[in-house]
């Protein structure tokens, strides 16, 4: 049974990277407005945010690098939609494949082009000015982090993906998921902020992840902030796959 899964899943997954590499498009177009924040921050704003002793764009990547997730996560939602509404979840019941293979196939689709997108803004980075003195394992760590975050957005989207009406209500869902880390410590310091937002900003999920993914590329003790990201990454993850799942098989069944 777990190989039936594994199998149909790869192939499922051969399928969908197949669509994204006749459509680079989509993750040239989900990489240009994180780059664009990027560019503006830097070279509009920068000048005038304090950000320590670091330069702006150490401290603003890890903030970009989640809107980029953020971001890319809403085609997942988007191609699911298009795949309820062709049919195609029908035919694929009617052979004999694992079921969950279908979702698994969108989700790991998702990371692979996550991760590509998240590589671009990376060198736009480091072009633009961004260094570390991160080791290997500092930035292993980084990658898990972020390959969790994706995974836990991606189920996040799944939902979406499985129960709009429409092409624009598949994509709206994720703008706040883009909007959140503006309210974070991903652009200033949370210390800057009024009373209500400091305090909504320092206890929402992407300031862990950002200051834990911002300790590690600058060398500094991590701290609990990366126990409080892996612990919001999972959580989210788990929440998300058991809603994603109940809502499929409702779906599939009716």
């Amino acid at each position: 049974m777990t190989n039936h899964f594994f199998g149909d899943t790869a192939v499922l997954l051969g399928r969908s990277l197949r669509h994204i590499s006749r459509s680079l498009d989509t993750i040239i177009t989900t990489t240009f407005m994180p780059i664009a924040f990027l560019l503006l921050f830097v070279y509009v704003f920068g000048g005038a945010i304090r950000s320590g002793a670091h330069s702006y764009v150490d401290y603003l990547l890890p903030g970009v690098l989640l809107i980029t997730i953020a971001s890319g996560i809403s085609y997942t939602a988007f191609r699911l939609f298009l795949d309820m509404k062709s049919g195609i979840f029908e035919r694929f019941q009617s052979m004999p494949i694992a079921r969950s293979s279908v979702l698994w196939a969108h989700v790991l689709t998702s990371l692979v082009a996550n991760l590509i997108s998240v590589g671009v803004v990376v060198v736009v980075a480091v072009l633009i000015g961004f260094r570390s003195g991160a080791g290997v394992l500092a930035w292993l760590a980084v990658a898990g982090i972020l390959i969790l975050f994706t995974l836990a957005l991606t189920w996040i989207a799944v939902i979406p993906g499985l129960t709009a009406k429409s092409a624009d209500g598949v994509s709206a869902f994720s703008y706040p998921l883009i909007f959140l880390p503006f309210i974070s410590s991903a652009f200033v310091p949370t210390d800057t902020m009024p009373g209500p937002v400091r305090a909504f900003a320092e206890y929402q999920p992407t300031t862990s992840i950002v200051n834990a993914i911002r300790d590690l590329f600058t060398q500094k003790p991590v701290g609990t902030d990366i126990w409080i990201a892996l612990a919001w990454c999972v959580g989210i993850l788990i929440v998300a796959y058991i809603f994603a799942m109940v809502v499929y098989r409702r779906r599939i069944s009716s």
